[in-house]
C-alpha cells in the first residue's frame, strides 16, 4: 500500500499544495523523517543526493514556521551556492504563505543586500557556511529565536573544509533547536559533530536503488561544440522516432522552452508541471496513455505524478545532478519485461557525472554518434514511401489519375512521380532540416572510468518541478 504526505502528519493546506505541483508519492527518506520531525527529533540522515531529502526537512519545517514571526527561524547549511539556490526554490515551490521569506546567503553575492533582507525580516535562510560565518561575525544574522538547523550533505561541507566553520556557526546557535544532518557517507569528523551538537538523534538509513533494469539500452550522445541540445535532439528523435517518451530538464523555464521549440517543429509533445490543475494533469497523462501525445517534457519532480505502463524512451535532455535520480529516471522505461531505450545528451562539464554513473551501474556506457543528415533523410524517405504503399492501396488516388494523364503527355511518368515525392518531402520536413546542420567528424572524448568513486559534488543548479509561480516573497 503507497503512503501518501497525509498519512505522514502534515498539513491539509500542505498536502493540497504538494498535490497542485505533482509531488504524489513520498520517497523513503520522507516516510521515514517527516514524522520524526514533526515529533521533534533530531535526526541523523545517511542517504544519496537525490533520494528527496529536501522535502524531507523543508516540508516539517513550513509547517511549523511561525510567519508572524519576522526573526530567523530556520538555518539549512549547505556545501556549495548551487546547492543554497537548489534548496531555496525547492522550498519556494513547497509553501505558499504569502507572509513568508527565504533569504540565500552565500559568497559571490552582495553582502549589502543580503543585509537589507535580514534587516526586513526573514525566516529561513539557506547558505553556505563561509557567508554565514560573515554575516555572524558583523552581527547581523540573530539566531536568538532559531528553531531548526538542517546540516546539508555534511561530508561534502567536511570535504571542501567547512567543518570548523559549521562548528563556530552550531556554538552560536540556541540549545533548544531542532538539528537535522544529512550526509552520504560518516566519516569520523562527521561523527564527532554529530555528537557534539545533536541530541538523542535518531538515525534515519536509506537503501540506495538498485541498478538499471538489464532490458534498458543507454544511448550517450556527446553534443558537438557549438551545437545546442536543441540542435542535437532534433537528428536523434527523428531516427528515434519514439512512440512515447519522458524528456527531463532541469528547470522550468528550460522545460517551456523546449516544448515550444519541439512543437514549432512538428513533434506532439506537451509540457508537465506544476501550474495545471488537477483535472489538466489528469487529461495530459491520459492523452499520453492514449498516445495521442508522444513526447512530455518534464521536471524530476513534476514527473512523479506521470505514470505510464509502457513508455519507450526516456531522455535526459540535462543530465541529473547524481546518479540516484538517473537510475531512478531510466527505470521509468523497460518495465514489465519490456526493452526500454534511455538517451542522454552529454556536454563537457557533464564528463564527471558519467564517470560517477558509470561506477555507480559498474559498466562503461558508450557514446553514440549523433544521426548525420543521410541518416535522417534516408529515415523520412523509408517513412516516405511506407505512406506512398498505403495511398496506393486506398481509393482517393483514383481522383488523382486524370492529372496524371495530363502530365504525361509532356513529362516522364518516373520525373512527375518524382517532383510529386519532392513536394511532399519537402513541405513536410521541418525548418530545423533546411538549415545547415551537418555533424562534425569528430565528437567530444569518453572520459576514462576511474577505479574509485566518490560522491558527485552538487555543483549544478536545480532541475526542479514544476512551473507553479510562488505567491510569497523571496528577499535577496
Amino acid at each position: 500500500m503507497t503512503t501518501t504526505f497525509a498519512e505522514l502528519g502534515l498539513s491539509e493546506n500542505r498536502v493540497q499544495l504538494l498535490e497542485e505541483i505533482g509531488f504524489v508519492s513520498p520517497t523513503e527518506i520522507q516516510i521515514k523523517s517527516i514524522p520524526l520531525v514533526l515529533e521533534g527529533h533530531d535526526i541523523v540522515g545517511q542517504s544519496q543526493t537525490g533520494t528527496g531529502k529536501t522535502a524531507a526537512y523543508s516540508l516539517p519545517i513550513l509547517d511549523g514556521i511561525d510567519t508572524k514571526n519576522p526573526s530567523v527561524q530556520a538555518l539549512i547549511l549547505t556545501p556549495t551556492r548551487e546547492l543554497a539556490q537548489q534548496v531555496a526554490t525547492a522550498i519556494k515551490d513547497f509553501s505558499n504563505e504569502r507572509r513568508l521569506y527565504i533569504l540565500t546567503v552565500c559568497g559571490g553575492q552582495s553582502m549589502e543586500r543580503q543585509i537589507r533582507s535580514l534587516e526586513k525580516g526573514v525566516q529561513i535562510v539557506v547558505g553556505t557556511p563561509g557567508r554565514i560565518i560573515d554575516l555572524l561575525e558583523r552581527r547581523k544574522l540573530n539566531l536568538d529565536q532559531l528553531r531548526w538547523v538542517v546540516l546539508d550533505e555534511a561530508d561534502e561541507m567536511l570535504s571542501m573544509g567547512f567543518i570548523d566553520d559549521v562548528k563556530k556557526i552550531m556554538q552560536q546557535t540556541p540549545e533548544h533547536r531542532q538539528t537535522t544532518c544529512f550526509s552520504a557517507t560518516m566519516p569520523r569528523e562527521i561523527r564527532d559533530l554529530i555528537n557534539q551538537f545533536l541530541k538523542s538523534p535518531v538515525t534515519v538509513t536509506i537503501t540506495p536503488p538498485q541498478v538499471a533494469p538489464s532490458k534498458i539500452e543507454q544511448r550517450l550522445y556527446f553534443v558537438p561544440r557549438g551545437w545546442s541540445k536543441l540542435k542535437a535532439l532534433q537528428p536523434i528523435l527523428e531516427i528515434e522516432n519514439p512512440e512515447s517518451a519522458l524528456i527531463f530538464v532541469r528547470t522550468k523555464q528550460t522545460a517551456a522552452e523546449l516544448t515550444s521549440k519541439l512543437q514549432e517543429s512538428g513533434h506532439s509533445v506537451d509540457e508537465y508541471h506544476g501550474n495545471l490543475t488537477q483535472s489538466q494533469r489528469e487529461r495530459l497523462v491520459q492523452r499520453f496513455r492514449d498516445g495521442k501525445i508522444k513526447l512530455v517534457v518534464a521536471t524530476d519532480i513534476a514527473a512523479r505524478g506521470l505514470d505510464v505502463e509502457h513508455m519507450t524512451h526516456v531522455i535526459n535532455y540535462d543530465l541529473p545532478d547524481n546518479t540516484e535520480t538517473y537510475i531512478h529516471r531510466i527505470g521509468r522505461t523497460g518495465r514489465a519485461g519490456k526493452n526500454g531505450i534511455a538517451i542522454s545528451l552529454l556536454e563537457p562539464i557533464d564528463r564527471r557525472m558519467l564517470k560517477q554513473i558509470e561506477y555507480r551501474l559498474k559498466q562503461r556506457l558508450d557514446v553514440t554518434q549523433i544521426p548525420s543528415r543521410s541518416e535522417v533523410e534516408a529515415k523520412r524517405l523509408d517513412k516516405l514511401q511506407t505512406q506512398i504503399k498505403e495511398t496506393l492501396a486506398g481509393e482517393r488516388m483514383a481522383s488523382f489519375l486524370p492529372l496524371v494523364r495530363d502530365l504525361s503527355e509532356e513529362y516522364d511518368p518516373q520525373a512527375i512521380a518524382a517532383a510529386a515525392l519532392q513536394m511532399i518531402y519537402d513541405q513536410n520536413s521541418p525548418a530545423w532540416m533546411q538549415s545547415d546542420w551537418d555533424v562534425p567528424a569528430s565528437g567530444a572524448p569518453k572520459p576514462v572510468l576511474s577505479k574509485g568513486g566518490g560522491k558527485y559534488s552538487n555543483n549544478k543548479p536545480n532541475r526542479y518541478s514544476g512551473s507553479k509561480k510562488p505567491v510569497f516573497q523571496q528577499r535577496g
